[in-house]
């Protein structure tokens, strides 16, 4: 098996989770990317919401979330996303940059609009009561 290796953010406001598309994709994503040869968790978090979101990680804020593993959307069977999840808050105003086409505040209401990977990570923050079930 291949395991693509990526970090994400997780960003909660009032029982809704940041989530982002791509341009050409028709599904959403939690925001992050594949590291860099080198680059830390850290790291690759600040790289890769900086480019997508043009926001700056206050990387001291920065706190593990989870690991969780599924097939990857389009590609090949017997390829995996490993998304290795971290919390922090941030600095400016989040605004759709490079490949991302939209920003959006999903609930878990919206799990099949996901990623394979995005869709066990809303079954955890539901378990867990970290999303609301529906728009507040």
């Amino acid at each position: 098996m291949t395991v693509i290796d990526k970090i994400a953010w997780i960003r909660f406001d009032a029982g809704k989770i940041l989530s982002t598309r791509s341009r050409g994709k028709d599904v959403y994503y939690l925001p992050g990317g594949k590291r860099e040869p080198g680059e830390t968790d850290l790291q690759t978090l600040v790289r890769e919401i900086d480019e997508e979101l043009a926001v700056a990680i206050t990387p001291g804020s920065a706190r593990y979330f989870g690991t969780f593993q599924a097939p990857a959307h389009g590609h090949a069977a017997g390829t995996a996303v490993r998304m290795t999840c971290y919390t922090a808050g941030y600095r400016g105003i989040l605004t759709p940059s490079s490949e991302i086409a939209e920003i959006v505040w999903l609930t878990y209401a919206d799990r099949a609009r996901g990623s394979p990977v995005d869709q066990i990570i809303f079954d955890h923050l539901r378990e867990t009561g970290r999303i609301a079930d529906a728009p507040q």
